[in-house]
């Protein structure tokens, strides 16, 4: 069979099942890079599972999707403090991770979009808004991957985070033009738009308060 791979085209490998006497509940297959049998096993996978009915076809491309599964749950344990919980109870625990697993999703909704304009700008088109703008920032990274997305989208985010930390102090000592210099920026934010481009016609779903 033609194996998917992300930066080749494909790639030719083998599938068998493996029986013992008789076909049991749990079934055995060996995946290879090789026609020919692999004695040493270097180059190939053992897999075991409970799927019923004809799945060799189904078996290897399955399995394939394991590398992605482990690339998230990385990215959510190092970048987005999926272990970092201070609860002990279940219920809370299960929220805290409904939390983190709703921000991976919307920064790969997100990275998915960065990709996209990547794509038109390279063609010369554009999509609903360039980040063009946006990009000198110093720290901007121009990749189009999973983290080049969460670091953009921080970046995005710090105007309104710094000013709800320092909206305490604004209280204290009334700088109006300090304020105004924040929600403008806040505003500018507000522009962008993102990946909602690409699911609601161009007007986002999601705002940062500014009052």
């Amino acid at each position: 069979y033609q194996q998917k791979l992300q930066r080749r085209k494909t790639e030719t490998r083998y599938i068998r099942e493996i029986i013992f006497g008789r076909r049991r509940t749990i079934r055995y297959y060996q995946i290879s890079k090789k026609e020919t049998p692999d004695l040493k096993g270097d180059d190939s996978w053992y897999i075991m599972t409970n799927l019923e009915g004809n799945i060799q076809k189904q078996v290897a491309p399955l399995y394939s999707l394991r590398n992605w599964i482990e690339y998230g749950f990385k990215q959510i344990k190092d970048e987005l403090g999926w272990a970092d919980f201070r609860v002990t109870d279940y219920t809370s625990i299960e929220r805290w991770w409904e939390i983190v697993m709703s921000a991976y999703l919307l920064v790969s909704l997100q990275a998915n979009y960065f990709q996209l304009e990547s794509v038109c700008s390279s063609k010369n088109e554009s999509t609903d808004l360039s980040t063009s703008q946006l990009s000198h920032h110093p720290l901007w990274e121009e990749g189009t991957t999973w983290k080049s997305a969460l670091n953009n989208l921080r970046l995005i985010l710090q105007p309104y985070t710094f000013y709800n930390l320092i909206q305490p102090w604004l209280e204290v000592f009334k700088i109006p033009k300090f304020r105004r210099c924040f929600l403008q920026l806040i505003e500018e934010m507000n522009h962008f738009l993102g990946f909602s481009t690409l699911c609601f016609s161009g007007r986002s779903p999601f705002h940062f308060l500014t009052g």
